[in-house]
């Protein structure tokens, strides 16, 4: 072994013990060092020693927070690699604000706290921390935010599953100060590759003789046409950027740049002018997150047909703004209420990558037919300082949109309004409304199922999927995905998994799942049951936030292997139902399946996942306190107190 304690370079031992320090002088003046309190004074010799000229100390502090991750070499090849595609060039992001608010005769400060990626994580252990991470994440943000006591405004930089809205959750706490968020983007689609979520399903598709070897191996290789930007489907991370922009919290036309190109690095430049135009004219957060804000997000959200795990951020933005969260009621009327109108990944007709979303118009399009329909608040306030109505009238006719649209065409030959529809081309085209709620006596508390994407050969011409399914019951996503490579699960079964909600294992994300059965033929004649949840892109007769969930005492921790449940949704009128109607080859209604339920024990095998991390388990508890997951599964500090006074009584 070499010797631990010399270093490569004998020429290290050359310490140095002391250097001049900064030339120049502080600008104080008399009232500086009569009334400031010291850590304002030192923060300025800590900002000199840092580099910063000193006359330059006045123009005003202006933090910018981010999810960066992953170190580049200097002429750019990777040193240590990030989590994902989506913090991965965020940095650049960072310089260029920080530029702008440099020459602008202003002070910005850079923090980091990088994110997870749920695609990295699947089937494994990781997965467990990954919607906790969010509340972790935002706290973590909070502190910096209030460790820089004189920041004048904040700016949000991130692109991800769960540090999107972390970074949202934060800005939104910060009531009374200026905030401005820039979405990190999307990846390209490679040209001659599958998209990051169909890439995913290489393990299954190998196993099941569907790929070889070979073309796994270079399918894998090749799913990213560009190193940045959040994944090419409307998954949480586009469906995130999306509510952000619907918010008012970003500039129009923000969420799904293509990452590392001229026009996102553009966006960058104009947030922090706009950042120091709200904090000139006294704008602060909670004129931009208020209840037309929320109803405008909730609306937008559904017309995109986005991610379902929105259903827990939107509302834990809303609880850091102080503003009252949705109902499950409430978003059961926002998806009836709203046409879809977006054909993107994986909801189809078609299937369009995000980039081309983007250059269809992106969030303004989609706002300018709902203002047509009425469904926006256009008093809303945004980042820009002015109400939402006036950026809309400016839309249509804009050269930004005229050029983009062009580029769409000339680039794929597409037409944007495939992509992004008038309400009337879309209902001529059978786009449906994307989320149903089921409700029944495996459901009590509700449930969420992306009905748009269920397989339309099992849909009847009414807009129905009604099935009678055979459960196979599984406690571990690890059994589940072994009864589907080795054929145990069949055709006509309902894969039900359970003690994977917030109890059990961190309310997991099973794409592996719900991917593995969108790829093979015979997938589709398949549908899940589960108190976990799913990816943005996931897709089929997959039913899943199950509430209560079954280490909560929810009666799906009492469904038996052969029990027959039967699953109604009506992707018209946006109404669904789950309910054990037998036990073998015995059909019984829905009523005695209830009664069936209530006088059935729990199965004996419900046990919190062996591995699932303490930390991940203190969540539970304090989220299950805190309103459960339809409230955000937050940290209600007001509930939480209560309930422990009340336990000390």
């Amino acid at each position: 072994m070499p010797d631990p304690f010399s270093p490569l370079d004998p020429t290290c031992y050359a310490v140095t013990t002391k250097a001049p320090g900064p030339t120049g002088a502080l600008p104080l003046t008399p009232e500086h060092l009569s009334t400031a309190p010291s850590g304002d004074l030192f923060g300025w010799t800590q900002n000199v020693g840092m580099g910063w000229q000193p006359k330059q100390l006045t123009g005003g502090d202006f933090l910018i927070l981010s999810t960066h991750g992953g170190l580049r070499d200097t002429d750019g090849p990777p040193l240590a690699l990030g989590y994902h595609t989506g913090h991965w060039e965020v940095n650049l992001l960072v310089a260029e604000a920080a530029r702008e608010l440099k020459r602008l005769g202003s002070v910005p400060f850079a923090g980091y706290v990088t994110d997870p990626c749920d695609g990295r994580t699947q089937g494994t252990p990781g997965m467990y921390d990954s919607l906790p991470y969010r509340n972790d994440a935002s706290m973590v943000m909070r502190r910096l935010i209030r460790s820089l006591p004189t920041r004048k405004g904040v700016m949000g930089i991130a692109t991800c599953d769960k540090g999107l809205p972390a970074t949202m959750m934060a800005l939104a706490s910060c009531h009374n100060l200026p905030t401005i968020l820039v979405p990190g983007g999307v990846t390209l689609p490679a040209a001659d590759g599958e998209d990051a979520g169909k890439v995913q399903t290489i393990g299954v598709r190998y196993v099941q003789g569907r790929l070889t070897l070979q073309e796994a191996a270079e399918l894998g290789c090749r799913a990213c046409g560009s190193p940045g930007g959040g994944c090419q489907f409307l998954g949480t991370a586009a469906t995130s950027q999306v509510v952000g922009e619907a918010f008012g919290l970003t500039l129009p036309h923000a969420a799904l740049a293509p990452s590392g190109q001229p026009l996102w690095l553009d966006l960058a430049t104009r947030s922090a002018r706009a950042l120091l135009h709200m904090q000139k004219s006294g704008i602060t957060t909670k004129q931009i997150i208020t209840p037309a804000a929320a109803r405008n997000a909730m609306t937008v959200f559904a017309a995109f047909g986005g991610s379902t795990n929105l259903l827990f951020h939107i509302p834990a933005i809303l609880h850091q703004a102080k503003v009252e969260r949705p109902t499950l009621d409430d978003w059961i009327n926002y998806n009836r209420n709203t046409p879809r109108l977006v054909d993107a990944l994986p909801n189809g007709p078609v299937g369009h990558p995000t980039v081309r979303v983007y250059l269809a118009g992106g969030v303004p399009e989609v706002m300018m037919h709902l203002r047509e329909l009425g469904l926006l608040d256009e008093t809303a306030l945004t980042v820009t300082g002015q109400p939402l109505g006036k950026l809309l009238d400016a839309w249509p006719n804009s050269e930004r949109r005229k050029r983009l649209h062009e580029q769409l065409y000339q680039c794929d030959g597409i037409d944007p309004s495939d992509v992004i529809m008038s309400p009337t081309k879309a209902k001529e085209k059978g786009l449906a409304s994307t989320a149903t709620f089921p409700k029944g006596n495996l459901t009590p508390e509700g449930s969420v199922i992306k009905s748009t994407s269920i397989d339309p050969s099992m849909v009847n011409d009414d807009g129905i999927y009604h099935q009678v399914l055979r459960a196979k019951v599984f406690t571990t996503e690890k059994a589940a995905m072994a009864a589907i490579k080795s054929k145990e699960l069949q055709p006509g079964d309902v894969l039900v998994l359970i003690c994977r909600g917030p109890l059990g294992a961190g309310m997991e994300e099973i794409y592996q799942i719900t991917s593995a059965l969108k790829h093979l033929e015979w997938g589709k004649k398949v549908a899940v049951l589960t108190d976990a949840r799913f990816s943005g892109v996931s897709t089929g007769a997959c039913i899943g936030h199950v509430s209560p969930e079954a280490l909560a005492n929810g009666p799906i921790g009492k469904v038996q292997d052969n029990d027959r449940i039967e699953i109604h949704i009506n992707r018209k009128t946006m109404e669904g139902s789950v309910n054990l109607i037998g036990t073998g080859d015995q059909i019984f209604g829905a009523a005695e399946g209830t009664e069936l339920l209530k006088n059935r024990p729990p199965r004996p095998d419900l046990k919190p996942d062996a591995d699932l991390p303490d930390d991940t388990k203190l969540w539970a508890h304090l989220i299950h306190a805190s309103g459960g997951i339809w409230q955000g599964c937050v940290y209600d500090q007001e509930l939480i107190h209560q309930q422990l006074a009340s336990g000390r009584t």
